[in-house]
């Protein structure tokens, strides 16, 4: 595979429509007092952002990666930047339940891209 555009341009994508969606998603969850509606349109425009990176990500990275590969990538990238947004954000520590689930999501992550199992 090597490390050339259509390899790497999907991951760094990736990251990046990750870290505006976690804060979409999570981000309004320090102010719960404020209005609903204003919390769901403030998300929706950060949102935006994330699909102009993930759509051509996941065009580019058609290129070379499976649609179950690319979406373990994004799955993966989505729980690594949740973990360090939860700490930095919101002040969350990591313990030994969150490394051993990461474990095995990483495992799962082993499996997509080992191919079939003969």
């Amino acid at each position: 595979m090597g490390f050339n555009f259509a390899t790497l341009a999907p991951i760094g994508l990736l990251l990046a429509s990750n870290i505006f969606m976690t804060f979409a998603w999570y981000g309004h969850l320090k102010w719960p007092t404020s209005a609903l509606w204003m919390a769901v349109m403030i998300s929706w425009g950060i949102a935006f952002f994330e699909y102009w990176l993930a759509v051509p990500a996941n065009r580019i990275g058609e290129a070379v990666y499976s649609p179950s590969e690319l979406k373990t990538i994004q799955e993966v990238i989505s729980l690594s930047v949740f973990a360090v947004f939860t700490v930095f954000y919101f002040g969350e520590k990591l313990t030994l339940n969150h490394g051993i689930g990461f474990g095995m999501i990483a495992l799962g992550a082993f499996f997509i891209f080992k191919g079939p199992i003969k």
